[in-house]
């Protein structure tokens, strides 16, 4: 069987669908740590089935499969997707990152750890944290007078200094708390007082109690603010040239004698709110850190946004009551002798810092943190919610709320409990059944399988375009490459690196590197002057470095999108410079349009899977020539994404397009490329094969036309042709 034959697009398209919804639910594996833009489970899941299995993938989804003796390899592994999917099902694998976060996340996700031990630790740790630090979370309840009860959240917002008066004045760009949709009604912040108001109607609010009429919008409008004291126009940076400051304005708290009241409970901070956060001020400035790290904010497409901000230092992101949490945490960290599980909880405290900074959000929507890294950047909004660091629990012993270490160790015991017991998610109609897999695991090992051979794992924290394997060793490479342009992972996770670096010491294997960045970076970066030749070039090297180890006939797979051609020129060059066909190129969704880093923006939540090999089959019905052809072949994957559940928008269909066309200029380049020739002509001769072939913008009528012709074959169209075109088949 292969890809080629064995892929079902609508049974693969419709778990990758759900399980982006609640990744998590899917795919516990993946709270070990943030990663980005991680590809579903479901979908590498499938491929590798499709690839190794000798049945359908249909029929072999629910089964244990076990490929013992075959070797994956992934170079760009990020959050460790693929390589996770294929150690699970028995395969060796080999996987490279350059960033060494990178590196020590997925070693963490893959290596076993004593859940016991690990849970007995992490609650010897919550406990000291309480004792030490836990009054600093606590507030008076105003409803019923008890004085102990837990902060979720503290909210604040930045304040500026008028230049007019000198008066120091908030930067509220709004005055709207909360909405209706989990809250019985809006929550509104008075202008003047800083009262919070309960209003059915925010278009026609009432007075507040101070006599202030109640606003929805605020003072701050496209880098402008009226001070409220004198009525002079400040333009930003209102706070000067210092890192910003805040002011404590509201808080979001839980009481278990409140269980049954509906709604959220929110209050003013009250003199006790503030003198806590005073005698935290107190204690930092007394303390002497040892593990809050004191490393610069370099210059970065992502990073130099907080530096126009006025934040010079990592430190400066965060709060005094955030600081002086974190290092306590660390300090007791430090004092564990047992390697796994030190490294385990630093893992633990690494993914908390996403949630524990002055860059979070708070989702008026959905009443909760919103972390630094959820729309993929360092966003600095003029609103920021720090959450209560120890986490919370109701009256059945479940978190409540996000962002503290209660949550952060939930998940991670979950997601380690997967790797010894993983399952599917299987539907009766809209009922969820989970599916135990027994017989597959995630590791070397599994201590209840003793008798089964290990698995060999290979981890490196090492360049792919420097990548060295033995050639013919490899059965198959699959893996989900940067597309250019996109996440600045360097950047973006050296957030983190800096802060786990010097709790576990820059001598613990894996921390090495001083830095989560490097120059050869395979993504686009203006400040690095990392231009799309580099990007091509880097790309073809490393698929011309894995190429080389693949076995005669085994494939190179990969999953792509983008919203620009200039893209698909880079990935057709790797393809040709590493003298591979592409044998097909699937759709499958990759994304939820909800997500918040795309939501609103017209991208595409489908990806391309490119299936290239240098020798194999290439299905003659997929073979076309212009923009009739792609259409004919685009109704019917879109016929099939919409019976998974999809609904295609015209950015998917500019994505399918476009690596449809690739493959097919691949195909028409690949008995006259040169490698030899310089990379500003071969991408220009990508870029005409595939403007001679069609153009996305071709399409939409070809493709309206035919898919409502497809839609009244139920699906049934594209399964018929499948195994119709099997049998006329183009070797290559």
């Amino acid at each position: 069987m292969s890809i080629e034959q064995n892929y079902n697009i609508r049974f693969i398209a419709s778990l990758a669908l759900r399980e982006k919804q609640i990744q998590q639910n899917y795919r516990p594996i993946i709270a070990v740590h943030k990663w980005f833009a991680r590809r579903p489970g479901t979908l590498f899941r499938g491929l590798l089935l499709s690839e190794f299995g000798k049945a359908s993938v249909e029929n072999s989804y629910y089964e244990s499969n076990r490929f013992e003796g075959i070797t994956v390899a992934d170079p760009f592994m990020g959050g460790g997707t693929p390589l996770l999917e294929a150690n699970r099902v028995g395969c060796n694998v080999t996987g490279l990152d350059i960033n060494p976060m990178a590196a020590w996340v997925v070693r963490e996700e893959i290596d076993a750890i004593d859940l016991k031990t690990y849970k007995k630790s992490a609650a010897h740790l919550l406990d000291a944290m309480a004792r030490d630090i836990g009054h600093l979370y606590k507030t008076r309840c105003p409803i019923t007078g008890r004085p102990d009860v837990d902060v979720k959240y503290f909210l604040w917002v930045k304040t500026g200094r008028c230049a007019g008066c000198r008066k120091p004045y908030d930067l509220f760009p709004g005055y709207v708390l909360a909405e209706d949709a989990r809250h019985p009604s809006y929550v509104l912040i008075c202008s003047r007082c800083g009262d919070l108001n309960e209003v059915d109607d925010p278009d026609k609010p009432d007075q507040c109690r101070c006599g202030t009429k109640l606003r929805t919008d605020g003072r701050v409008s496209r880098n402008r603010c009226e001070c409220p004291h004198c009525g002079f126009a400040n333009r930003g940076p209102f706070h000067g040239d210092g890192v910003p400051t805040h002011r404590l304005f509201a808080i979001e708290y839980y009481n278990p004698d409140l269980k049954d009241r509906p709604g959220r409970l929110f209050k003013k901070p009250d003199k006790d709110d503030l003198a806590r956060f005073e005698a935290a001020e107190v204690a930092w400035r007394h303390a002497k850190p040892r593990f809050v790290p004191d490393d610069p904010i370099p210059e970065g497409d992502e990073s130099s946004r907080l530096r126009r901000w006025g934040y010079r230092r990592f430190a400066d992101l965060f709060n005094s009551r955030q600081l002086l949490g974190l290092e306590t945490s660390a300090r007791l960290i430090s004092r564990l002798k047992d390697d796994r599980i030190r490294s385990a909880l630093a893992t633990n405290f690494s993914d908390l810092l996403r949630y524990q900074n002055m860059l979070c959000r708070y989702d008026t929507m959905a009443l909760k943190s919103l972390d630094v890294f959820s729309i993929h950047g360092f966003p600095v909004g003029y609103v920021q919610v720090e959450s209560n660091l120890l986490g919370i629990r109701n009256g059945n012993a479940l978190p409540v709320g996000s962002g503290g270490w209660i949550n952060i160790v939930e998940k991670y015991a979950k997601a380690k409990l997967y790797c010894a017991e993983p399952f599917e998610v299987a539907f009766a109609g809209k009922k969820k059944i989970t599916v135990p897999i027994a017989g597959e695991w995630i590791g070397e090992k599994n201590p209840a399988l003793p008798l089964a051979p290990a698995r060999r794992i290979d981890i490196r924290c090492e360049s792919a375009t420097a990548a060295e394997f033995r050639p013919a060793s490899l059965d198959g490479v699959f893996t989900d490459p940067p597309y250019f342009g996109m996440v600045q992972y360097g950047e973006l996770m050296h957030f983190c690196y800096v802060w786990l670096r010097k709790l576990m010491g820059r001598d613990f294997v894996g921390l090495e590197q001083a830095t989560t960045r490097n120059e050869e970076e395979l993504t686009g970066n203006q400040t690095a002057d990392r231009d799309l030749a580099h990007f091509a070039e880097g790309l073809a090297e490393a698929y011309a470095r894995a190429a080389q180890a693949l076995k005669l006939g085994a494939p190179l797979v990969f999953t792509y999108h983008h919203n620009r051609q200039e893209a698909y020129l880079a990935a057709g060059m790797a393809i040709l410079d590493a003298g591979l066909i592409c044998s097909a190129s699937l759709p499958c969704p990759a994304e939820m349009g909800g997500s918040i880093h795309i939501h609103g923006t017209g991208s595409s939540i489908v990806d391309t899977v490119f299936v290239c090999r240098k020798r194999g089959e290439m299905r003659r019905d997929w073979l076309f020539r212009d923009a009739d052809g792609l259409a004919r072949i685009m109704s019917d994957e879109m016929s099939e994404l919409r019976a998974a559940g999809m609904k295609p928008t015209a950015g998917d269909m500019r994505c399918m397009a476009m690596g449809h066309i690739t493959r097919m200029a691949v195909w028409q380049l690949r008995s006259t490329w040169k490698t030899s020739r310089p990379t500003d002509e071969k991408l220009s001769m990508i870029r005409n094969a595939m403007d001679a072939i069609a153009s996305a913008d071709d399409l939409a009528g070809r493709i309206h036309d035919r898919t409502t012709i497809s839609l009244d074959f139920s699906g049934s169209l594209f399964e018929r042709r499948r195994e119709e075109a099997m049998i006329d088949a183009i070797a290559f």
